[in-house]
């Protein structure tokens, strides 16, 4: 006898009674099942996860994001499908997690704009801390301050003195007003207490063509993208931003230890969702995210980027944005940034 007509034959047997009971109970859990999404989504459907990335395909986030694709959906016990939504600094893209919803079938990995955005646009239609559901941060990656090679200084000291010497006569290139490249350059002239002159550029690759070219002097660019270029000594390398050197360029020193030890500034990456998520399912894709960066080839790609790999807990990354986006103001301000 199969198993469908064991169980026709074994519910023939009950009393009426009995069987009208179990009948109430299983719809009543069905019932509660419904009132919680998440869990029920996440025991049976083959519904895919939507991972939004508000920036565009060949970032850094995207390239995180796709190196953690495959990995992710085997956690999960899901497909997952990446849209890039981006424009006006992430603002649409972000706005469409704090939208999705609540089951864990939506998903976001968002970078520094996220905790930038509410100092530097007037008008943003959500919270970054309130309106969303912390989940991980995964890593950060150092950025480096370089020079065209035409430029006389080589390590801080020499440029700051160069800086002072010529007040407003050099300049740095960023990807735009108040990106985190910006800042990261704003935060060295303030904390060196120098007059450089910014010139914005429509993201990073225009960026890196023109310090490459000499149209502009100094940037701060990823260490991904500024490695190979100053090993090839096709930009010089003037500091690390981050607090400890990078195994990328381990010759290089970090810029806090050649005389300005304040100055620390990161590139991150995180993975948040919509507000009024359920703490089982925030629990179950954090671990999801952990064991996927835990995979070697993964650790590996990640590690190739720059990043410094540790997956925090949902109740370090909601500190870790709220301290970030304090910081930032400070510094926006400092830059004196106000976007529409």
């Amino acid at each position: 006898m199969n198993i469908q007509n064991r169980l026709e034959s074994d519910a023939a047997r009950l009393p009426r009674r009995t069987l009208l009971r179990g009948l109430t109970r299983m719809a009543m859990a069905v019932g509660a099942a419904g009132m919680l999404p998440g869990a029920l989504w996440a025991q049976g459907s083959d519904k895919p996860v939507r991972v939004i990335l508000p920036v565009s395909a060949g970032s850094g986030t995207d390239g995180v994001a796709r190196t953690m694709s495959q990995g992710l959906s085997k956690a999960l016990g899901h497909p997952t499908v990446i849209e890039n939504l981006p424009g006006a600094g992430g603002i649409p893209g972000t706005t469409q997690i704090v939208k999705g919803a609540k089951d864990g079938s939506v998903i976001g990995f968002v970078s520094n704009n996220h905790v930038v955005n509410p100092s530097v646009y007037k008008n943003v239609p959500f919270d970054a801390v309130e309106d969303i559901t912390p989940i991980a941060v995964i890593g950060a990656t150092p950025f480096v301050l370089v020079a065209h090679p035409g430029l006389t200084a080589k390590n801080v000291r020499e440029l700051i003195a160069l800086a002072k010497a010529q007040p407003g006569a050099l300049n740095y290139g960023s990807s735009g007003n108040g990106t985190i490249l910006h800042l990261a350059a704003e935060m060295f002239c303030s904390e060196a207490q120098v007059d450089i002159k910014h010139i914005p550029y429509r993201g990073a690759g225009p960026l890196t063509t023109d310090v490459l070219g000499g149209q502009v002097q100094l940037a701060v660019i990823a260490i991904a993208v500024a490695a190979p270029l100053v090993k090839a000594g096709s930009l010089r390398a003037i500091g690390v931003t981050s607090a400890a050197r990078s195994p990328l360029l381990p010759d290089v020193p970090t810029v806090a230890e050649q005389g300005l030890p304040n100055y620390v500034i990161d590139g991150w990456v995180a993975v948040i969702g919509p507000a009024g998520m359920q703490k089982a399912e925030v629990q179950r894709i954090k671990a999801a995210v952990k064991s996927t960066v835990d995979l070697p080839e993964v650790r590996d790609a990640l590690l190739v980027q720059g990043y410094r790999l540790k997956v925090t807990s949902p109740e370090e990354t909601a500190a870790y944005f709220r301290t970030e986006t304090a910081r930032m103001a400070k510094l926006v301000k400092q830059a004196n940034v106000k976007l529409d």
